[in-house]
């Protein structure tokens, strides 16, 4: 269970690799062993103006082209990315130990860029007339020019598809900053930007740490920032941006309900609410279902098909297909996770059910922690309020469908909620009062390019996906032409 990647790896700076930076460099960890893989180095001040500037030659150069020549070209992008998806999903392992069962987000990349490379070449403005005259009054959308896109270390790839791609499309350049825990396959696909053809510097990929970040979202030269991540973080990153009036789109955190109904198929809401909840990438997913509200008639019932399909969960070495569960990303994270568990335990927030200890023997080294849940949860308690970012999970009971929706509705966050049921007019009824960018009913959450992801709430502001994703990288301008 290895994972070395050898000498420094550098910064992707138009056609450039660099490795010597004012931002010096970070000792990559791998989370499956504790050891180190990689030495990253890290953008500063003077990388982040370099990466900008050569963004903003490449975007003259992109714009200058013909709508079907970029059309094609993201084309041929998405055919090399497709080419190349078993070599990015294992970078991806490698990044943040996310099990490779679980790393199909290269193929969610591939996705993103066929369907906005629809977009390049079809009609995006409008004609509409005037009051009191015959003029001609336009209204064109335009690309910003260069924007700053900042990922998360649990989805680089997923935020290149669902970010850069519509950036690319709407006519813009790219400066990308992934985060320093988990760079390797982000800097991969700036690679594969180069190989299919794209201009250097169209696609520059910066890995950095706090102060990069701050460079970048600071930078007089982005015209616009797409973040992804905390709200500790994004409240940061809107006070950088505010000294240039720079725009932003915030994806954030999220504590989503997982509602499941007396009518619900159980064996499906256990299976899709266990790997929703704190299987999938070890509940490091701001989708994560982490609050599971059960219909107090099938309680008991649903409570041992979960149980018995989270101990099902096979953990190890996260490049073994057949392993469903690693660890989480850091020894920092084992502490704050730990601390998250016992508090809960003393505050008797819930009854413990399974979980809430580290995994030793084999995987003594790395930052295994057994998924964890607790049942009866208060459901005004810490534990079912807070976003743990973990392998921890709340069952809360509830008696009818009012209180499903209070429950799950009280929160500050509003990303993503899910519904179990049978009954389609309970299922209509019930997402259209949930406070929740996305409601996934009988399913997982799917992220597909077609439908617009976001959040209410402390979740964030802008989508990404469908036509709404595409117009956040596009400005509005209006022209008008008189006529005597």
């Amino acid at each position: 269970m290895t994972a070395t990647l050898g000498d420094t790896v550098g910064l992707l700076v138009g056609d450039e690799r660099i490795t010597t930076t004012s931002g010096r460099t970070h000792e990559h960890i791998y989370p499956a062993t504790g050891r180190p893989n990689a030495t990253v180095a890290l953008a500063g001040a003077d990388e982040i103006d370099r990466a900008v500037k050569a963004a903003q030659d490449a975007q003259r150069e992109w714009v200058a082209l013909t709508v079907d020549r970029r059309r094609d070209m993201l084309i041929d992008l998405a055919d090399v990315i497709g080419e190349n998806l078993a070599e990015l999903a294992t970078l991806n392992v490698h990044d943040y130990a996310v099990p490779v069962s679980y790393a199909g987000t290269a193929l969610l990349l591939e996705r993103f860029l066929r369907h906005f490379a629809g977009y390049v070449d079809k009609p995006l403005g409008s004609s509409t007339p005037t009051n009191g005259s015959f003029d001609i009054n336009l209204v064109e959308r335009e690309p910003f020019g260069v924007v700053g896109i900042i990922a998360p270390w649990n989805g680089a790839l997923a935020v290149a598809g669902s970010c850069v791609a519509p950036a690319l499309a709407a006519g813009n350049a790219v400066v990308f900053k992934p985060s320093e825990l988990a760079p390797l396959a982000a800097l991969r696909f700036g690679e594969l930007c180069l190989q299919a053809g794209l201009p250097p510097g169209l696609v520059n990929v910066v890995p950095a740490a706090a102060e990069g970040g701050d460079a970048l979202v600071r930078h007089p030269g982005i015209r616009k920032i797409h973040f992804t991540g905390g709200g500790g973080t994004a409240r940061k990153v809107l006070a950088a941006a505010a000294a240039n009036l720079t725009p932003v789109v915030a994806e954030l955190g999220g504590k989503s309900a997982n509602i499941v109904f007396a009518d619900a198929d159980l064996d499906t809401a256990a299976v899709l609410g266990a790997h929703q909840g704190p299987l999938m990438q070890s509940g490091q997913s701001c989708a994560c279902a982490s609050r599971i509200l059960v219909h107090e008639s099938v309680y008991d019932d649903f409570v041992g098909r979960f149980l018995a399909v989270v101990g099902a969960a096979s953990v190890g070495d996260p490049l073994d297909p057949a392993v469903t569960f690693g660890p989480v990303i850091s020894e920092a994270a084992v502490d704050r996770i730990l601390g998250v568990v016992g508090t809960a335990v003393a505050d008797r927030s819930g009854e413990l059910l399974t979980g809430g200890r580290r995994i030793g023997g084999d995987l003594a080294h790395g930052y295994y922690l057994e998924p964890t849940v607790f049942g009866d949860v208060d459901s005004q308690s810490e534990l079912a309020q807070t976003e743990t970012f973990a392998p921890v999970v709340s069952v809360i009971r509830f008696s009818d469908d009012d209180e499903a929706v209070r429950i799950a509705n009280n929160t500050a966050y509003g990303l993503n909620a899910f519904v179990h049921t049978r009954d389609l007019n309970r299922a209509h009824l019930v997402a259209r009062r949930l406070e929740s960018g996305s409601v996934w009913v009988n399913t997982f959450s799917d992220i597909s390019p077609q439908g617009p992801y976001g959040g209410y709430k402390q979740s964030g502001f802008g989508r990404t996906g469908g036509i709404d994703g595409l117009h956040e990288f596009l400005q509005i301008k209006n022209i008008r032409i008189g006529l005597s």
